[in-house]
């Protein structure tokens, strides 16, 4: 249970960072900053390491592609 809950966070984790994306964007009209976008791309990489830890072979890293 607790590897389902890990897992599960690292992908809540993962939604939000596009969602921040996905709201700067709107409120900029732009697309969000370089370096803002170098970070979160950093931040996605690690959370997916750890779902990836707790559950391999989930289709998560496919899905985030899809996003960027």
């Amino acid at each position: 249970m607790l590897a389902d809950l890990i897992w599960l966070n690292a992908v809540i984790a993962t939604e939000l960072i596009q969602v921040t994306e996905n709201v700067s964007s709107i409120l900029r009209q732009s697309s969000p900053p370089e370096s803002c976008i170098r970070d979160h791309n950093r931040l996605r990489e690690q959370a997916l390491l750890i779902a990836e830890k707790y559950r391999s072979g989930s289709p998560l890293r496919e899905h985030l592609t899809g996003h960027q």
